[in-house]
């Protein structure tokens, strides 16, 4: 299969707000492909993400979302790799391994000193594709969240 990589614009919103809406999905909410449409398209005008798209003739398959933190023992720029989904019917294919590969590459091109993630313990398939792209666990830190 082929496929090609490239960085999400505008014209991509309708294509990107559907692979949004399937990767909500994934993780267990209720479907609302217009709201998800929204949210992607206001992280795209207001520059607080960038998203790389993955298409095969044409069809968006996958994407990957970056947010740009600061690391505070490097001193530096970081991404944080929040959002990575691939259609089912496409994966197995390289296509997550292509979107890495990018988002590491976007890393180098804009002077940051790496990528951060997080993903489910029970994501077995995550799991395995991050150390296999040279991602390496922290064990040592809990993560927490407080929501209003």
């Amino acid at each position: 299969m082929k496929f090609k990589i490239r960085k999400a614009s505008l014209e991509d919103i309708q294509q990107l707000g559907q692979l949004f809406d399937e990767y909500r999905v994934f993780y267990r909410q209720i479907s609302h492909t217009a709201r998800s449409t929204d949210f992607i398209k206001q992280r795209l005008l207001n520059n607080e993400a960038d998203i790389f798209i993955a298409t095969s003739e044409d069809k968006a398959i996958g994407f990957v979302q970056l947010y740009k933190l600061f690391h505070y023992i490097k001193l530096e720029k970081q991404w944080l790799l929040s959002d990575l989904y691939v259609q089912p019917a496409h994966r197995g294919k390289g296509v997550s391994l292509a979107l890495i590969q990018r988002s590491k590459e976007w890393c180098i091109e804009t002077g940051a000193c790496g990528l951060m993630l997080e993903t489910e313990k029970t994501n077995d398939i995550s799991n395995t594709l991050y150390p296999r792209c040279g991602f390496i666990l922290d064990q040592g830190h809990n993560y927490y969240h407080w929501w209003k």
